[in-house]
């Protein structure tokens, strides 16, 4: 028979087992509950490099003379310049000027014709007086009424100085107030280095530079009625008959305008456009040549600075669909990885600078293809976002991580 000692001593033995065995049923009841229904960590992506893709500088065939440039739609500023950095006379050019503030006071839709203007004896005396003064000039009839557009062929096409000034008598009342037009017109676009004297670009102090006329440039290709006329080789019009353009180059390496100029003994100037497709986009390049030796020769030069700057465009890939950007690691062991939803790509210019900006969300749970996050490149004005999806699900890691892992859990 156990002694008392013996006897007290199972006692608290059994009394301690079943306080453990409450105590750890108790634990359990907690632990495995909490444990199995906790809330998991978010995590974040541990991004990956991304090389910038660059595209080299090709050698530009500016000439050397004169002040020359060259820029295209949709990129800021100038691709290329050579030259003068000083204002020089620009010729008839101006009259590119005339007709948008023309245009501006008196607007005409692309298919129409406009308003007559009926002509006068002093748009007899303006025909004699250019003549005198060696300017181009086409005929008038006294009482005859052409319409605006028509004015404006002939004004644009083959550079009749006497046309300018009668359209910018009709639309302003005079030349003078013509001139107080197009300062605010030129002080509006932010076209600081272009000043007006005349209305036609036989005075010398018509003036300006390669920076400005490239905008003067792209501002005519958004104008409907100066894109067109500009770019067409010839034109019948009534009383005058057929006019030409003096723009040789029309048609010519994709070239589609603008506008000559021709002032002894400032040399020959031209006024660009041309497009040609790089990848999917149409590129438009816009240039001058001022104070050039003659226009076959500035044209020739032309030709070979349009051949040298489309070399500096090229389609660049940004991403390809299921690019890796970012990595999801969990503490379970499960891997994911942010990539690319599509393939992106862009039209650079050689020395436009490409940045991206990757953006990883902080996930818990999510199935395959659900959003990771963006990537947004920047290249000039040019922005193109990319989303980024799972290539993985990650999924609950279960019941007996849960149980075996509290640390990752609390």
């Amino acid at each position: 028979m156990p002694t008392r000692r013996q006897q007290y001593r199972r006692r608290r033995i059994a009394v301690g087992g079943g306080a453990f065995l409450v105590l750890l049923l108790l634990g359990l009841a907690f632990y495995v509950p909490s444990t199995l229904l906790a809330p998991l960590k978010s995590i974040g992506a541990t991004q990956q490099d991304y090389p910038i893709p660059t595209v080299a500088v090709p050698a530009m065939s500016l000439p050397g003379y004169g002040a020359s440039g060259i820029g295209a739609v949709g990129y800021p500023g100038l691709l290329a310049q050579r030259g003068s950095s000083q204002p020089l006379p620009i010729a008839s050019i101006t009259k590119v000027v005339t007709a948008l503030v023309v245009l501006q006071k008196k607007p005409l839709a692309a298919s129409k014709n406009g308003p007559p203007i009926t002509f006068t004896a002093l748009d007899e005396q303006y025909r004699a007086q250019y003549q005198a003064e060696d300017g181009e000039v086409y005929p008038v009839q006294i009482g005859a009424t052409l319409s605006e557009r028509q004015v404006l062929t002939v004004m644009l096409l083959p550079s009749a100085n006497n046309y300018a000034r009668t359209l910018v008598d009709w639309a302003f009342g005079s030349e003078q107030k013509f001139l107080v037009a197009a300062r605010s017109w030129l002080a509006s676009h932010g076209l600081t280095s272009t000043t007006l004297a005349d209305a036609t670009g036989l005075n010398p102090h018509n003036r300006s530079t390669p920076a400005d006329l490239v905008e003067i440039g792209k501002l005519a290709l958004v104008n409907p009625v100066v894109s067109q006329l500009t770019a067409l080789k010839r034109a019948t019009v009534p009383v005058v008959g057929t006019v030409t353009n003096t723009n040789q180059l029309l048609g010519s390496l994709g070239v589609k305008g603008i506008k000559t100029g021709t002032l002894n003994p400032f040399g020959s100037s031209l006024l660009f456009a041309a497009d040609y497709t790089v990848g999917p986009k149409k590129i438009t390049l816009v240039g001058v040549v001022l104070d050039g030796p003659d226009h076959p020769t500035i044209d020739s030069q032309i030709k070979k600075l349009i051949t040298s700057v489309r070399a500096g465009f090229r389609e660049v890939t940004l991403s390809t669909a299921g690019q890796k950007f970012g990595t999801y690691t969990t503490a379970w062991g499960t891997v994911a990885h942010a990539t690319a939803k599509r393939t992106e790509s862009i039209v650079v210019w050689a020395k436009t600078t490409i940045s991206s900006k990757l953006t990883t969300a902080s996930l818990i749970l999510a199935s395959r293809g659900a959003g990771a996050g963006t990537v947004v490149f920047t290249a000039g004005e040019q922005v193109v976002s990319v989303p980024l999806v799972l290539d993985h699900a990650i999924l609950d890691p279960g019941p007996w991580w849960r149980l075996t892992n509290p640390g990752a859990l609390f």
